[in-house]
């Protein structure tokens, strides 16, 4: 791997990186194998974490949700512009305007419902994604960082045109 030191200032530098590798943390257990339009917002289902990593989720259980970070591995391809779950009252926009799998980079990010620990499972709530996907990070949902008053969030109308 190929790396350039780059100033920010006098007292920070960062490392411009030509690759990145990250290596995945535990794994999905689904009922849903195959990925789908909607219906994902009550759906159960449980994240395997590698034994190596179970004492990272010592105090988790105290939070009431996680976002998780997954790699999307059904998805072999890119675009630049979508239409949303294809549907005909929504228009085209670019891929970085919809949560459409098919990105640069396949990473997906859900914000779900954290409902039980068990040794190095974890047992969730509206996670949008299939069996055996692999988990690159686990973070608590802290409103501090990650949440904003509900009518201060912006998005389109054919927004809810979609499936969820």
């Amino acid at each position: 791997m190929n790396a350039v030191a780059q100033t920010v200032d006098s007292n920070h530098a960062y490392i411009m990186q030509e690759e990145i590798t990250v290596q995945p943390i535990g794994h999905v257990r689904s009922e849903i194998i195959e990925p789908i339009f909607g219906g994902w917002r009550d759906h159960i289902s449980q994240i395997v974490l590698d034994p190596a990593h179970a004492a990272s989720l010592q105090g988790l259980l105290t939070y009431s949700h996680v976002m998780v970070v997954f790699w999307m591995h059904y998805v072999c391809y890119s675009k630049s512009v979508h239409v949303p779950q294809a549907k005909e009252l929504v228009p085209e926009v670019g891929i970085f305007a919809c949560r459409c799998p098919a990105r640069p980079n396949p990473v997906g990010c859900t914000t779900v419902r954290l409902l039980e620990i068990k040794d190095n499972i974890l047992t969730l709530q509206g996670l949008d994604a299939v069996h055996e996907t692999p988990i690159i990070d686990i973070k608590p949902v802290t409103p501090q960082y990650d949440c904003t008053e509900q009518d201060e969030i912006r998005v389109p109308d054919w927004i809810f045109r979609l499936d969820y």
